[in-house]
């Protein structure tokens, strides 16, 4: 493992970790944990991975989210966005829980407490607010069917990862070379030009004619198809209106985070999940119940949550019974049916977009399976019923003949990219050997491209000024402060500072492009989307700062940092296979 550290590669791993970006997805193999579904979860320590187990943890992913814990939130999920994340925190939190009592971890009682004293939700201008505690606990987790204990665990949990963390990285050092190149290297101010390909600009010299697209229609016939078409109708059992103080959540706790297959047992516990985001506009319970639920809070609002729950039980149990009727049931448990037009998967009809399971459950449909389990959204229930379908069939050549355009285009776009882009590079190599440079200016002019001068960056100082700006601004605002207003406790994307910079979006793949580069050299052509660029680095000017070595130190931490967050993952990816991780289909 410590050969691989040593790697050039890895030294690339390090400064693309320290440009913020998500390093760990070239780096860690991670299972197929979107294959673990309903009904084909896999084995874990020679045991099954229930649905009901992940679900849970995946809920004390967001729960870790809101509580601060960015930096123990962001090593179990492998940054991952999504419901990919949420997965991946799950089986981790399996994981590092196992190994911790392996390796007989356990934190005292004192220790958990000031771990909880610390977290960002709790701080109030002195420190520990014993009053946001308390308020968050009663409006956050309570709506979650979590308590006091779930917060004890994730600090229980951090302590462990962090122990395991040092002692794995007891052996990781850096040398003083290694600190001096690295650091030069990451505030030395870079000057360069980018030469950028267009997808737009190569479109005009494409010509496609009426046998290139029937060539590619013989060719694609198969895949050439209208989509599937479906048509559901529905009952829905919800909250008529949702408290304000449950629409001002905190992060992740103020909507679905995860979305999960529905049993009529995971239902059960799982019906005070999320709390709301949103209210819907009416209900589909008696009047009396909807004017009861307009104040309900805490535990009430749960009680009526739950009743809600054993209705759409009863109701999928009744559509169980030989011969059931979908209308007659839903008018027997006084529930109005719902209908939806035709609609396909890419555009869910303007009824079922109250959540993406809910299309996502139409198409999981048959005619011998016509009902759907009940399906969880923010505030209540829905129960969906098949009532036709319009399957796909094949596109006729005028039908596909624009996408077919569309793709041909596409497609010859990016080979003219793919074999321009390199040529052009090496031309501008051989031109740039010219002491002078006159040469490079000259070979430019003769491609036809322009060469953008880009404002002059450094590697790491922009991510270090916006972290200090993100730093100020939220000192004058309390962390807890913007738990409360539904802020994420940890430092705002580069987009969201107060004064952003005007900089290209492709800016940290121009940074990596440069890195290693020399004053007068070239890029290799870079695949930016559908575009590209060409970078060429013009000079490097030395870092020169009377607090360098103020900042050297604090990079050299980072830097040890980062290569123990390296070592971590790859003990993260062993433990896997040492748990035989994995689902049914392997």
């Amino acid at each position: 493992m410590m050969k691989l550290l040593r790697r050039h590669k890895d030294w690339l791993m390090i400064v693309i970790a320290i440009l913020a970006i998500p390093f760990i997805f070239y780096f860690v193999r991670t299972p197929d944990y979107g294959a673990m579904k309903q009904g084909d979860l896999g084995q874990i320590y020679g045991r099954q991975l229930s649905q009901l187990e992940i679900d849970a943890n995946a809920r004390l992913g967001g729960l870790a989210q809101a509580l601060g814990m960015s930096d123990f939130w962001e090593t179990l999920s492998l940054r991952q966005p999504g419901n990919g994340g949420y997965g991946t925190f799950a089986v981790d939190l399996i994981i590092l829980r196992h190994e911790a009592e392996r390796l007989g971890l356990r934190p005292s009682g004192a220790e958990i407490a000031d771990v909880v004293r610390k977290l960002p939700a709790f701080q109030g201008e002195s420190g520990f607010d014993i009053t946001k505690f308390s308020d968050f606990v009663r409006n956050g987790l309570g709506p979650m069917g979590l308590g006091e204990e779930h917060i004890e665990q994730l600090a229980r949990d951090e302590i462990c990862l962090n122990e395991i963390k040092e002692l794995l990285g007891a052996g990781v050092t850096i040398s003083k070379d290694e600190l001096d190149e690295n650091f030069r290297r990451g505030y030395d101010k870079f000057f360069v030009s980018v030469i950028r390909f267009r997808s737009a600009d190569f479109e005009n010299d494409i010509t496609i004619k009426d046998e290139d697209v029937q060539k590619y229609y013989d060719a694609h016939k198969s895949e050439l198809k209208t989509d599937e078409k479906r048509k559901v109708e529905f009952v829905r059992l919800g909250l008529a209106d949702e408290p304000a103080e449950y629409t001002n959540l905190p992060g992740p706790l103020s909507r679905p985070a995860y979305s999960s297959a529905f049993t009529d047992r995971f239902i059960q516990s799982l019906i005070a999940a999320y709390a709301a985001t949103s209210s819907f506009v009416g209900s589909d319970v008696t009047a009396q119940l909807r004017n009861e639920q307009k104040t309900l809070t805490g535990t009430e609002r749960i009680e009526a949550l739950q009743k809600l729950a054993d209705r759409a039980t009863d109701f999928t149990q009744a559509l169980l019974e030989k011969d059931a009727d979908f209308r007659q049931a839903a008018a027997k448990f006084q529930l109005p049916v719902n209908e939806t037009g035709e609609f396909t998967a890419a555009a869910p009809d303007s009824k079922l977009k109250a959540d993406p399971q809910l299309s996502a459950a139409a198409f999981k449909l048959s005619a011998q399976e016509p009902n759907s389990d009940p399906v969880q959204v923010a505030d209540g229930f829905y129960i969906l019923h098949l009532v036709g379908v319009t399957e796909t069939r094949p596109l006729t050549m005028e039908e596909a003949k624009p996408k077919i355009v569309d793709a041909i285009k596409k497609s010859r776009t990016r080979e003219l990219m793919s074999s321009k882009g390199p040529e052009l590079a090496n031309q501008l190599r051989e031109a740039a050997k010219s002491s002078a440079g006159s040469d490079l200016q000259a070979a430019i002019q003769k491609a036809g491209v322009k060469a953008e001068k880009l404002p002059p960056f450094s590697l790491f100082e922009e991510e270090t000024t916006k972290s200090q700006d993100n730093e100020t601004n939220q000192s004058k605002e309390p962390k807890s402060e913007q738990v409360s207003q539904g802020k994420e406790p940890k430092n705002e994307p580069p987009s969201q500072s107060k004064e952003p910079k005007n900089e290209p979006p492709d800016l940290p793949m121009i940074k990596q492009a440069v890195a290693f580069l020399n004053a007068g050299e070239i890029s290799d052509f870079v695949p930016s989307a559908e575009n590209g660029f060409i970078a060429i680095l013009e000079k490097r000017e030395p870092f020169a700062d009377p607090d360098a070595g103020e900042k050297k130190a604090a990079f050299e931490k980072k830097l040890l940092d980062n290569k123990q967050r390296i070592v971590l993952y790859e003990w993260l990816h062993e433990r896997q296979q040492a748990a035989g991780l994995g689902s049914r289909k392997g």
